[in-house]
């Protein structure tokens, strides 16, 4: 037994594995394969891991990240395409896949697949939303291009810009516009641009050209920095018929590079001509106003009423003159009263002996200041009559007058009661008297007992 196996060659499973990985790589290399993606999911790596299948069978597929980095869509489950790659063997489990290279949509081009995609993204997201959209300045002074500097879209800006209104400034940010790099250049220039004082508007162009050539013009990048923008900006890309995703999200699309141009300035002659018009009408309206008022006013002017308003005046002012008469001959009647009177007290003063008259209220009122003293007098000693017999009668009843006599006032020392009863308190307790003059303090050694007030047999020990 041992001879045959001796005679064999005996593979181990990664040999097996390897060879037929190649025998497979060198017979199905670069090849296309047609298919539907399902289970479709990328890990935290970046690889596209997915099945292609059809109706009868199906096929593990992987794009790694070194190349579906190069894609401008994002597979999903559903979607039919068309894919170029070899297949192999991953030799740890012994699965055989096809790694693939390219992949394209079916039926549809992936530009076109990667531009629906973007553009329902930033849709929905809001970027196209008309309240975003910044208003152009009407008389712009300075105009921010960004395109390419050999272009011709940029010397039909110039062009147009010179024949419509030759005073404005223009600013232009040479840039590629097709090509590797250029989305990164023209989100860029954006950036950069906005940096810059005083531009008032920028157009953002290129001619025309296939979708390849004006892809830059639908990368998110440059759609953000279009977004973000405090200048207001015009997309020109291509041809009328060209809409690119940058048209959607810019605040103004124009169809052509000179309809930019033309949109961003107004025509200086015809500008001139409006303003002449206006003017015009302006002066013709007021001269309408001036010739309006004035007739009405003649014609006001003319009216009776205003007659009839100044001789009522001339009618007040006259009798205002009466009447200031009227009140200077009053006033100059009263001087007169007020000075005939005047004299006459003064004559009368005259005749009175001032002095004597004095003296005479003097003598009076010394006389009744006399006689209000000895009232005074009267009257302050029979209210001290009156007090003293009252004060005696209130000293007789005082409990100051009381203890004169003898008697004395007994307190408990613990609360100040005054004690009535000898059943109040204890033997053995300390006692303060109120004597007429002083206190003593003293302590209970005995306590005799009397049964009824008034009468001393009967009395009782304790």
């Amino acid at each position: 037994m041992e001879d045959i196996f001796a005679e064999q060659r005996i593979y181990t499973v990664s040999e097996i594995n390897r060879l037929v990985r190649q025998d497979l790589e060198e017979s199905y290399c670069d090849i296309w394969v047609e298919g539907e993606i399902s289970n479709f999911r990328v890990p935290t790596s970046g690889h596209y891991y997915f099945t292609l299948k059809d109706k009868k069978s199906q096929l593990r597929g992987v794009m790694f990240v070194s190349r579906n980095r190069y894609l401008k869509f994002l597979p999903y489950d559903g979607l039919l395409v068309l894919v170029r790659g070899t297949i192999t063997i991953y030799e740890p489990r012994g699965d055989y896949q096809f790694n693939i290279d390219l992949m394209e949509p079916k039926g549809k081009g992936s530009l076109q697949l990667a531009f629906e995609q973007l553009k329902q993204k930033l849709q929905e997201e809001g970027l196209f939303a008309p309240e975003y959209k910044k208003p152009l300045p009407l008389l712009p002074q300075r105009i921010g291009i960004i395109t390419s500097p050999t272009g011709a879209a940029i010397r039909d800006i110039i062009r147009v810009i010179n024949r419509r209104f030759a005073n404005v400034e223009l600013l232009i940010f040479p840039t590629k516009v097709q090509g590797d790099k250029a989305a990164q250049e023209i989100a860029f220039a954006i950036d950069y641009m906005n940096t810059l004082p005083d531009i008032d508007v920028l157009i953002l162009t290129r001619g025309g050209g296939s979708l390849e050539d004006l892809w830059p013009f639908n990368e998110e990048i440059v759609a953000r920095r279009i977004f973000t923008s405090k200048i207001p900006l015009i997309s020109a890309v291509g041809h009328e018929i060209d809409f690119t995703i940058s048209d959607f999200v810019a605040d103004l699309r124009a169809p052509t590079p000179s309809a930019a141009a033309e949109m961003v300035v107004e025509n200086k002659l015809e500008l001139q001509e409006r303003l002449n018009s206006l003017r015009w009408k302006i002066i013709n309206s007021l001269k309408y106003l001036v010739e309006s008022w004035r007739s009405r006013f003649n014609l006001l002017a003319r009216h009776r009423g205003f007659y009839q308003p100044l001789n009522m005046i001339a009618s007040y002012a006259q009798r205002v003159d009466e009447s200031i008469i009227r009140l200077n001959n009053a006033i100059s009647v009263r001087l007169i009263a007020l000075k005939n009177q005047f004299a006459l007290s003064r004559h009368l003063l005259e005749q009175i002996d001032l002095l004597a008259y004095v003296r005479e209220k003097g003598e009076k009122l010394s006389t009744l200041f006399s006689s209000l003293n000895a009232a005074f007098r009267y009257h302050l000693s029979q209210l001290s009559n009156t007090l003293g017999a009252v004060a005696g009668k209130l000293d007789s009843l005082s409990p100051l007058a009381i203890l004169e006599r003898g008697y004395s006032l007994c307190r408990r020392a613990v609360d100040r009661s005054i004690v009535k009863d000898a059943r109040q308190v204890s033997v053995g307790e300390e006692l303060s008297v109120r004597l007429w003059r002083g206190e003593i303090g003293c302590g209970v050694k005995k306590i005799v007992l009397s049964p009824k007030r008034g009468y001393n047999d009967g009395r009782k020990e304790v």
